[in-house]
């Protein structure tokens, strides 16, 4: 019971023996980057899973979409653009960047590649939604072990990380509104919304809180 209370109520990114003592760092030791690394290929597998079960895209492929169909962007570039406004709104949140900023898209982008051609994609509805729930559990487990290298969030973590503590609320929470507002955003610009994408919105922020609470329980410096 402990363990699903803090779940939910966690509200900072825990210090392990793997984390960097700062986020710009350019010589990490050795486990902090194989961290970075394994956590941010967790998260691009459990990404890969979900767009495998072919249940729905994620809310800021839905916002990318809908910016897509309004202007002459492509998809691709609409997704570009979103993810350098948020690093615009990192200024004021006063989010540091680092080297896990730039491997972010670059690893999470080849473990969707390189995983997918070899994943299941079920045609049975129900396989369809476990396969997505899991697929949202593994990003949020990748997420907690990432995070945890302290060498510099993605995009959207980093507004999470940032806003969390500009409101003292939980992270989980934090996620969830985030993602909320962007697939709200995409569907009323005409972004397609699946049932893979509800459950996206809704389960990643307890499944960040996850990932988070089991690095904590397990390597937290004591």
């Amino acid at each position: 019971m402990k363990f699903l209370t803090r779940v939910f109520t966690i509200k900072k990114v825990p210090t392990v023996s793997w984390s960097s003592e700062l986020p710009l760092n350019t010589k990490p030791r050795f486990i902090t980057l194989m961290m970075l690394v394994f956590g941010l290929f967790l998260f691009g597998l459990g990404e890969a899973i979900i767009i495998g079960s072919g249940s729905g895209v994620s809310p800021w492929t839905v916002l990318a979409q809908g910016i897509s169909m309004r202007s002459d962007l492509s998809v691709g570039m609409a997704t570009f653009v979103i993810s350098l406004c948020i690093l615009i709104l990192w200024i004021p949140l006063k989010q540091m960047p680092g080297i896990g900023t730039v491997l972010n898209a670059i690893i999470i982008a080849s473990a969707i590649d390189i995983t997918l051609p070899y994943l299941p994609k079920p045609d049975i509805f129900i396989l369809k939604i476990i396969q997505a729930g899991f697929g949202i559990l593994i990003v949020g487990i990748g997420s907690g072990i990432y995070l945890s290298s302290n060498l510099g969030p993605g995009p959207r973590d980093g507004l999470m990380v940032g806003l969390q503590k500009k409101t003292n609320t939980s992270i989980p929470a934090i996620r969830t509104v985030i993602e909320l507002l962007a697939v709200t955003l995409g569907w009323f610009l005409g972004g397609v919304v699946g049932v893979g994408t509800v459950l996206f919105v809704f389960g990643i922020g307890p499944c960040i809180g996850i990932g988070l609470t089991m690095v904590e329980k397990l390597f937290k410096k004591s």
